[in-house]
Order: structure tokens, then C-alpha cells, then sequence
């Protein structure tokens, strides 16, 4: 199952506008009841929804930036804006949605006041639930059909767009906290204490940052850039191997620039006794074969090359390489 790629803008934009408009309704509520409750558990998921909100424009605004076409001082395009504004989201879920929840989690503790009649809190996280159970079921069956067989951990890890995957978590953890907020708001309600409210704004927190900490992993190594998954990797190889002009495959260097678009480098042994006439017509007869299983292969650079010479300008990468791609 390809990832790279997998998912279209336009799916990606149908899973960030439900959820924005989902988050932006849901964050007024929230702090409507925080407002008339005082409860710190349903400041921090105020927050939470505020912070989400942003974080989806943000990640709209990404998508537009990558969509522009290639230019002079841009080549390859400007796919990594998607990789660039993933992470910033990551940083603010950080930052302003789990320090933000712990912060306002500890001072409750300290100075927290008794809770009042919390029915309107439970009336605003019944209709929060609602609209986020909306939110995260189309993106729930957006990343589905992009991951194919795969887990969803894995296929988080492997994926070359993380816009669907960011909303599907964000909407994960929106979920749980909302869970932890009634729980919190409920046992403070029977104990007639402050404390377990605050506890539930600490951990809505935490689950905050550990979603903040997986996703800025994510975005910085696509950010930092990666290599195309090793399926399209082969698969650009053997379009190369195929043809009767090429007598081995030194190796393919590729470069996830990318939620759809991959720069591949293949190093060829052309035939001896070929032209250069030869050796061109054979370089865009492997393009072609390339882009039409890969499209996302929106630039291919064929060097013809012998295996001796490959090894001396990319060693770290030619040992066991080549060997691999002949005997394929």
C-alpha cells in the first residue's frame, strides 16, 4: 500500500474544515460554561478547542502555500510548507494547549474555589462530544482509506502527509479529554472539592503534550527530509532494470520534498556499445515507465554511471546498494 501521496487535497481539506468548524463551536461553549461554572477542567478544554481551532486554519493555510506550482527559485515546488506548519501546530498544541491546561491545572489547586451547579458543564461536554465524535469520524475514515491494511501507529509513522493523521489525533486526544473533564467535574461535584477538577485539567495537559511530542517528531523528519518509502524506491529500480539498454542498477537516491512529490536520483551502467542517442532514448523510456506507476515521481534524474564510480560519491550509500538493485 503506497502512503505517499495517498491522501488528495481535497480530502485533506474536507477532514481540516469539519474539525475546524467543529472546534471553533465547540471552544464557545466551553468557555460559556467555564465562565458561569468555575471550572478549571472546562477552562482547559476551552483552550484545548481554542488551540485546535488556530492549529487547523494553520494547517489550511499549509496546504494552500504547498499547492503552488514550481517555480524558479523553487524547483521541486513547496510541498514541505505542509511539513513547516505541521510542526508549528505541534509547538502550539505544546505550548499553548498542554501548558495552558497544566498552568491553569496547578493554580487550581492552590487557590481553587468549590464548584457551583455543574449541569451546564455536563450539557456543553454532552454537545462537545457530539460534535467532535462528527469531526473525528471524517477523519477516521479519511486516513482509513489512505492507510489501507496497515495499523494505524504504523501507518502514521510511515505516512508523507501528516495534515489527516494531525486532525485524527488532535480529535483522539479532544475526545479523551472530554471524558477526563466529566469525570474530574463529576467526582469534584460529589466531593464537594476543587481538587479532582484541577487533577483533570493536569492531565488533559499531559495528554496534550504527549500528542504535541508525536507530532513534532513526525513533521521534523519529513521537515528535515526523508527518503520515499522503500516500496516506491524499488519499484523506481526495477523501472530502470527493465530496460534493455540498462546492464545494472547502481542505486536510487530519493527525496520526499512532499505530501505528493518525490525527486529520485537513479545511478545507471548503460550497455557498452550504446550511443548517446541510445542511452536518451532509453533515460526517457524509464521516466516514463516511473511516472506511470508513480506519479507522485514528479522529477527523475537518470546518471549514467559505473559501479565504481557510484561508489566513490555516495559511500555510505553504494555499500551492499548496487548489489542489492543487480541482483534483484
Amino acid at each position: 500500500m503506497r502512503l505517499s501521496g495517498m491522501s488528495s487535497q481535497s480530502g485533506s481539506k474536507l477532514v481540516i474544515y469539519a474539525a475546524l468548524v467543529g472546534n471553533f463551536l465547540i471552544a464557545v461553549t466551553k468557555f460559556v460554561a467555564a465562565f458561569f461554572t468555575g471550572s478549571s477542567a472546562m477552562i482547559s478544554e476551552g483552550i484545548h478547542s481554542l488551540v485546535d481551532t488556530g492549529n487547523e486554519i494553520l494547517l489550511l493555510y499549509g496546504l494552500n502555500r504547498a499547492a503552488r506550482r514550481p517555480d524558479e527559485g523553487h524547483p521541486f515546488g513547496y510541498g514541505r510548507e505542509v511539513y513547516f506548519w505541521t510542526f508549528i501546530v505541534a509547538v502550539l498544541v505544546f505550548a499553548l494547549g498542554g501548558g495552558f491546561s497544566i498552568y491553569e491545572g496547578v493554580q487550581h489547586l492552590s487557590d481553587g474555589g468549590p464548584m457551583t451547579d455543574p449541569t451546564v458543564n455536563y450539557i456543553v461536554l454532552a454537545v462537545s462530544f457530539l460534535f467532535e465524535v462528527v469531526s473525528w469520524t471524517v477523519a477516521l475514515r479519511e486516513f482509513n482509506r489512505q492507510k489501507g491494511a496497515l495499523g494505524y501507529f504504523a501507518a502514521m509513522r510511515r505516512s508523507k502527509d501528516p495534515t489527516t493523521f494531525t486532525v485524527l489525533l488532535e480529535d483522539s486526544v479532544a475526545l479523551l479529554g472530554l471524558v477526563t473533564a466529566f469525570v474530574g467535574i463529576f467526582i469534584a461535584h460529589q466531593m464537594e472539592s476543587h481538587v479532582p477538577d484541577a487533577i483533570a485539567s493536569i492531565i488533559i495537559g499531559l495528554l496534550l503534550t504527549a500528542t504535541a511530542a508525536f507530532l513534532a517528531r513526525e513533521s521534523k523528519a519529513l521537515l528535515v527530509g526523508e527518503q520515499a518509502l522503500p516500496e516506491v524506491v524499488a519499484d523506481i529500480a526495477g523501472a530502470a532494470r527493465e530496460d534493455a539498454t540498462v546492464r545494472a542498477v547502481n542505486g536510487v537516491i530519493t527525496a520526499q520534498v512532499g505530501p505528493s512529490t518525490v525527486v529520485a536520483l537513479v545511478s545507471a551502467d548503460f550497455q557498452p556499445q550504446l550511443t548517446t542517442h541510445d542511452i536518451e532514448a532509453g533515460i526517457e523510456r524509464i521516466e516514463d515507465r516511473i511516472r506511470a506507476t508513480h506519479p507522485d515521481v514528479t522529477s527523475v534524474f537518470i546518471r549514467p554511471q559505473t559501479p565504481g564510480h557510484w561508489q566513490e560519491d555516495v559511500p555510505h550509500l553504494a555499500e551492499g546498494n548496487g548489489e542489492d538493485e543487480q541482483s534483484g
